[in-house]
């Protein structure tokens, strides 16, 4: 692997940067991983599709596909260098789901019917997805998920509930893992959908995250009829595509994005306060933070580098991700004991340092490390696949 980026990524990087620098102005200021989840109003999340059609004109969006779905043929590291980018500034217009989970997804696995269907689209900013994987009995032991798809005639009958679907309830399509055969070992007899949102029998119900925002949602189904077309893999083989989607959303470059942004607003606010700057112990605290934060780049570079050239990275996309998620935990706490009882205060009071962020840092980055699988899923994922150990 080379370390360096070549002279026309390190533009490209310069250009995403100018381009956020003009369009979301200096007082833009974001504290949690994802735009998206303080997009509470109408008129926030108006501003994210906004972004999203501007994006998608520059074809960025779709900046690593084939060019036959709209995309540029451009690398992955092209694509990575933009997610970071992107999630330092929390910049609105490009969600992980829709364009880190499920359009590999639908490249690896689609039919060719559903990637011409369902890209083009997305390539140029229209419509936005969820992945629908967890259920109140099946979250980390996601094989042992009840939602039934039953099947009739053209279509499958769904019955059932997912939980802590991510934007579900801003979302037009998902992904969803059902129950296909209910006789089967648990790992076999699941299936992948593409399912339209808009299908009557699908009920939303936002639910509310620490900061009093709707960031994730239930989705209830009701004799809900999604047709067979809308099958991603083949029927029964949804383990092996949930493995595989799993994998793309384990990368985690998106939390380093964040986690720099976080990082360096602390050493800022240390700057600017000097008996903060003198403290050694919080000088060596920041410095230790710094090392972490490019040793969580360099896992997640090479991930995508490692895809770029065909090799499968599956417990070295853990890794990044197990490390990635404890980093992050690391800076929340680092931010709440730098600033004091100033830390604790929210985003909209005039006394709270750098705009409430610390706060809304605290109450959301963990969170986010039971995304894509818990620290111990990754681990078993690390142990197993990485390092040979039984299972």
């Amino acid at each position: 692997m080379d370390f360096q980026f070549s002279a026309e990524q390190e533009k490209f990087r310069q250009e995403v940067r100018e381009f956020f620098d003009k369009e979301l102005g200096p007082d833009w200021m974001v504290g949690i991983f994802h735009y998206e989840e303080e997009a509470e109003s109408d008129e926030e999340w108006a501003l994210h599709l906004a972004m999203q059609r501007k994006l998608g004109s520059k074809g960025w969006l779709s900046i690593s596909w084939p060019r036959e779905y709209g995309g540029r043929g451009a690398s992955r590291i092209d694509y990575t260098i933009l997610r970071e980018e992107m999630a330092y500034y929390g910049a609105p217009g490009m969600d992980a789901i829709s364009y880190g989970v499920v359009v590999p997804t639908i490249l690896n696995y689609g039919t060719e019917e559903q990637k011409r269907q369902h890209l083009p689209p997305l390539a140029r900013g229209e419509g936005v997805w969820c992945e629908g994987f967890s259920e109140p009995d099946a979250g980390s032991d996601l094989a042992s998920l009840n939602t039934r798809a039953i099947e009739n005639g053209d279509y499958f009958i769904v019955d059932g509930q997912k939980c802590w679907t991510t934007w579900g309830h801003r979302a037009d399509w998902g992904i969803f893992l059902f129950r296909t055969d209910p006789h089967a070992p648990k790992h076999r007899g699941i299936t992948m959908f593409l399912v339209d949102l808009k299908t009557p029998g699908i009920t939303l119900n936002p639910v509310y995250n620490l900061l009093g925002l709707r960031g994730w949602c239930e989705i209830f189904f009701d004799q809900v009829r999604v047709p067979k077309q809308n099958m991603v893999g083949g029927k029964n083989q949804g383990w092996e595509v949930a493995g595989a989607t799993l994998n793309h959303e384990r990368t985690g470059i998106g939390w380093v994005g964040a986690c720099r942004r976080s990082l360096d607003r602390l050493v800022k606010y240390a700057k600017e306060n000097k008996s903060l700057a003198k403290n050694p112990i919080i000088r060596h605290r920041l410095a230790s933070l710094a090392v972490e934060v490019e040793i969580c780049r360099l896992f997640c570079y090479y991930v995508e580098w490692a895809r770029e050239n065909g090799l499968p990275a599956v417990h070295e996309a853990s890794m990044a991700k197990n490390f990635v998620s404890d980093v992050s935990v690391r800076i929340a706490e680092a931010g709440l004991q730098i600033l004091g009882l100033y830390g604790q205060l929210a985003k909209g009071s005039k006394w709270a340092p750098l705009g409430g962020t610390v706060e809304q840092t605290y109450l959301s980055y963990p969170s986010w490390t039971i995304a894509a699988g818990s620290p111990e899923i990754q681990k078993i994922i690390i142990a197993t696949r990485g390092l040979g150990l039984p299972r």
